[in-house]
């Protein structure tokens, strides 16, 4: 599913780190090495068919790298 997000990550939570992560090793092949972590936060995103809407997104970050694999996981009302 494609989408953009339109307004700032908020609720970010951080769900695993280094060795916890399932992918890490693929992260780490993909990216680089660097101190990765899986976070999850709520933003307001537009879909591909243009619809709005308010979703829970997933994705891993690293310093020096960035964002990477960034995906909805449910809407939200």
């Amino acid at each position: 599913m494609n989408f953009e997000i339109i307004s700032n990550i908020e609720e970010v939570e951080i769900i695993a780190v280094g060795g916890r992560i399932r992918d890490i090793m693929r992260l780490r092949k993909q990216y680089g090495h660097g101190r990765w972590r899986k976070l999850k936060g709520v933003a307001s995103v537009r879909l591909t068919n243009g619809r709005i809407r308010r979703a829970e997104v997933h994705w891993y970050e690293a310093h020096g790298i960035g964002k990477k694999k960034m995906k909805i996981k449910r809407f939200l009302s």
